[in-house]
């Protein structure tokens, strides 16, 4: 297809306008030339992989099975579905932007009143100051531990922090290993994903009585108020981490760029070391409102669709369920409750008690994908985002890394890895990802109304629906409460208590 260049299409302030060109057919994209349903999911499945692997980590390893391990299903089970729920439609919502400008959000924010001067450093500095905490890494190295000793760490060792840093030094060599970052993500958890879900089923089906498995799916359809003493914090942490980061989902999203989804294709990609020197436009691309585009954008808003609601919403319910029974097991088996300090490998010991040593080795190798999955995408994304911030808005920095950005990519990577290992020392690993939890609840209160104000703003066709308005006001107010009812607790007394 010929491309036909036309003017220009202003949107916001502060930022240049969004050039104008052809949406691609999907099949010039992915190379093929018939996208059916197994060309569908070698190729135009990916993004909301990256999504799930980070998806099925804290929330699902640590702070659902810590909440139901100590309260039960009821309440918090319908928690977990309505955050999935309203957590998937905004994951929608934020890559209906990257799909039709080809920018990712950190830069499309910039567009927003007053400008990017405001809305682009702060939207950095709020996610990696919501994830440098670090709980996610310091939970799988306590996993690699209790793997490597067979017996899960003592309160207070420096070994798990080590093997932390550890991983997150393997983050690293996989990334600067990529010739496409985003592919190599991909495919990194196409693995993980595919042994977490079948190894926990497998483990589920041969340990789970029938009615644990029944109290779950139950707890998970009955709407019911907040079990008696749990807290909004606890609560909000559940909230914030199930799915994925409640309002700071956004920072993932960018991935829908680098795969080629609409005009993500004429926008360009994140290449890793082995990769070639690819331009990366600073500023995004849409496409003229007309009959033959608006034929091609349904045909990608689809394919996003199925990627979100097919793959990642069902993923992420699969992924709360299956953990979280296995830990209602563990705790009618050892007659005990998991605390803050032994959530990462309580189910591992349990199980290996009752089971045999095999079921131990098992479970923690199972622990330990599941949170490694959660640090390679969080670091990849921390990294991501302040990379394609810096270079959409400073013509200098572009001019220093003479328009590689991977200039910046991976010394910035180096950087960050240090502050995180020195970050991992100051608590226990739950305690920080509640923390990350709840500063998610934190961009819910803010960005929904962004995403609003620069989607009104598209084409015509990829324009959202008045109801796609409501559902994001919904995520407002549903996460916004958990977060300020944390502050509200952090302070001094939580505004709600569940008795």
């Amino acid at each position: 297809m010929t491309d036909v260049i036309h003017p220009s299409h202003p949107l916001g302030v502060s930022r240049p306008d969004l050039a104008v060109a052809d949406l691609p057919e999907p099949e010039e994209v992915f190379h093929v030339s018939r996208l059916g349903p197994v060309e569908l999911f070698k190729y135009a499945v990916g993004p909301s992989l990256i999504a799930l692997g980070i998806s099925i980590g804290s929330g699902e390893w640590l702070l659902g099975p810590q909440a139901v391990g100590q309260y039960g299903f009821v309440g918090v089970g319908w928690v977990i579905l309505v955050s999935a729920v309203l957590q998937t439609f905004y994951n929608v919502e934020c890559s209906r932007y990257v799909m039709a400008t080809g920018e990712v959000p950190v830069v499309g924010w910039g567009r927003v009143p007053p400008g990017f001067r405001i809305w682009v450093p702060l939207s950095v500095f709020i996610v990696i100051f919501a994830f440098i905490a670090g709980g996610w890494a310091a939970s799988a190295g306590q996993g690699v531990y209790a793997l490597v000793h067979g017996e899960i760490a003592p309160a207070g060792a420096e070994e798990p922090r080590l093997w932390a840093i550890a991983l997150l030094v393997l983050v690293f060599a996989i990334t600067a290993a990529a010739r496409r970052i985003s592919r190599v993500l991909e495919l990194a958890n196409w693995v993980m994903i595919s042994a977490i879900l079948v190894g926990l089923l497998l483990i589920d089906l041969f340990v789970v009585p029938f009615g644990i498995w029944w109290e779950a799916i139950r707890g998970f359809v009955t709407p019911a108020a907040p079990p008696a003493g749990i807290t909004a914090t606890q609560l909000g942490g559940l909230a914030g981490f199930t799915a994925l980061a409640s309002g700071l989902n956004w920072y993932v999203m960018g991935h829908y760029r680098d795969k080629g989804y609409g005009m993500g294709y004429r926008a360009g990609f994140l290449a890793g070391m082995r990769g070639p020197r690819k331009e990366l436009l600073a500023s995004g691309v849409t496409f003229p409102d007309d009959r033959p585009n608006a034929a091609r954008w349904r045909r990608w808003y689809r394919l996003l669709l199925i990627d979100m609601w097919g793959v990642f919403f069902i993923g992420a319910l699969l992924g709360m369920l299956l953990p979280t029974i296995l830990m209602a097991r563990a705790v009618e088996l050892s007659g005990r409750r998991p605390t803050q300090a032994d959530v990462p490998t309580f189910v591992a010991t349990v199980m290996g008690a009752e089971y045999g040593r095999a079921m131990f080795v098992g479970a923690l190798v199972l622990g330990v994908l599941i949170l490694f999955s959660t640090q390679l995408g969080i670091f990849e994304a921390m990294v991501r985002v302040t990379t394609d911030a810096a270079h959409a808005t400073s013509p200098r920095l572009r001019a220093l890394v003479e328009g590689d950005p991977r200039r910046f990519y991976y010394p910035f990577m180096i950087g960050l890895l240090v502050v995180i290992a020195v970050v991992l020392h100051l608590a226990l690993p739950v305690s920080l990802v509640q923390w990350s939890a709840n500063m998610s609840n934190l961009g819910a209160l803010i960005y929904p109304f962004l995403l609003m104000y620069l989607n009104s703003k598209l084409p015509r066709p990829a324009r959202p629906r008045w109801w796609h308005y409501v559902v994001l006001v919904l995520n407002f107010l549903f996460f916004g409460f958990f977060f300020v009812n944390f502050i509200a607790d952090f302070v001094g007394d939580p505004l709600v208590t569940f008795g």
